[in-house]
């Protein structure tokens, strides 16, 4: 190449980075697009709140986008949540129940329970006896009333009446589920019941996921608000949409599921009473519970008290208070979990400090319910017969 070309050339490019830059310059400088954050909403709060509210009470949302446009169109979504009475209460179902029904109230949302008596009859609960089912679903709403849910968007739906109330189209629904699924994908939402594929299930537990699945349409749910346990017949919902050619899927806001206390246990058990914390544990319960868990040092991932702390106690109270001597570090409050996480790795905190602090934390949440199912006559009642019930798988 010669040299004039070669001058030639590098002019050429020049001008090309010039223009270039010009470009960039000129995106870089232009005003940045501002998403429509739709009209004002009720609860004064902006769609960005409300749609990091929601997304909080959940470890997976199906789908973020879909939230966040369902948000931004409908002022007063219905979340709901099925619950088999099936015994007494843990802290999980208790405690963060009511904080992620708050949450998601304060947002607009309507709640439903769905107090899914004859479903715990088809999976065996409480030995199939409904009466007892029954009495059980009526603890468990004094239970949430006395912990501090904020009941005054939150409906208590009994499934039986619901569903008679409405048999025509209930079973229409369910039939068309079944119809549009073979076996082996209903067999894969086992887990729902707390069941595995191989089990030998009774042809009404096979019946059950077909149930759950109608009872999202039902209840006109724009929101599945369950546990992780629950995705795979949450799904199964929104592939029946795109059988039935429906846009509008419900989203689901699946929250994490709690570790046992003990060592090696995946989540909690109302068969094993010392794998939960329970709504009603006296202090000295608490106490002893959180004394034997599972909290090995320097380890926060799989250490259940940290768990507790995160999911529970500091939600709660936006803090976690230590109390310790001035040799071990003098009290301490932490107002982050990341702070906390760093001192626990790093042993500037210590379990023989996290331990004691906690059971203050949990028995403190827990008083109130311990209150009311000692001075309210009809709870205190419903509290006895539950804890005579035998518990069944």
């Amino acid at each position: 190449m010669s040299v004039e070309a070669a001058a030639s050339d590098l002019e050429t490019k020049m001008q090309l980075g010039k223009e270039v830059a010009a470009e960039a310059g000129a995106v870089a400088s232009a005003p940045a697009v501002v998403e429509d954050q739709g009209p004002p909403h009720p609860s004064g709060l902006s769609l960005d709140e409300r749609f990091d509210l929601c997304r909080s009470v959940a470890e997976e949302c199906i789908s973020d986008a879909e939230l966040r446009n369902m948000l931004k169109h409908k002022a007063n979504p219905v979340a709901y949540d099925g619950f088999e009475p099936s015994g007494r209460m843990h802290i999980a179902q208790g405690v963060m129940k009511a904080i992620n029904v708050n949450k998601l109230t304060s947002t607009g949302c309507t709640f439903k329970f769905w107090v899914a008596d004859w479903f715990a009859q088809l999976n065996n609960k409480m030995g199939g006896d409904l009466k007892k089912i029954q009495t059980v679903g009526k603890y468990m709403v004094e239970v949430w009333k006395a912990v501090g849910m904020d009941l005054s968007k939150v409906e208590f739906l009994s499934s039986s009446e619901e569903i008679n109330k409405r048999p025509d189209e209930y079973w229409t629904l369910v039939m068309d589920i079944a119809r549009k699924n073979n076996l082996k994908r209903i067999l894969r939402c086992s887990q729902i019941m707390g069941r595995s594929e191989t089990e030998d299930l009774s042809a009404a537990q096979i019946f059950y996921p077909c149930m759950q699945c109608a009872d999202i349409f039902f209840l006109k749910a724009d929101i599945c608000q369950l546990g992780m346990d629950q995705r795979k017949v949450n799904m199964l919902a929104r592939e029946y949409c795109d059988d039935i050619k429906r846009k509008s899927k419900p989203i689901i806001l699946s929250h994490r599921m709690m570790p046992g206390l003990l060592e090696g246990q995946e989540k909690m058990s109302k068969s094993d009473p010392n794998s939960a914390i329970f709504m009603e544990d006296s202090e000295a319960d608490v106490n002893v519970k959180i004394k034997k868990s599972f909290c090995p040092p320097l380890v926060v991932v799989g250490n259940p008290c940290m768990e507790y702390i995160k999911y529970i106690t500091f939600p709660w109270f936006h803090k976690f208070e230590v109390k310790r001597n001035d040799a071990n570090g003098g009290d301490k409050v932490y107002t982050s979990i990341e702070e906390l996480e760093a001192d626990y790795i790093s042993a500037a905190l210590h379990p023989a400090d996290l331990k004691p602090a906690l059971s203050r934390a949990l028995n403190q949440i827990l008083q109130p319910v311990r209150d009311h199912f000692e001075n309210n006559a009809e709870a205190k009642d419903l509290l006895k017969k539950v804890k005579s019930f035998k518990v069944t798988k």
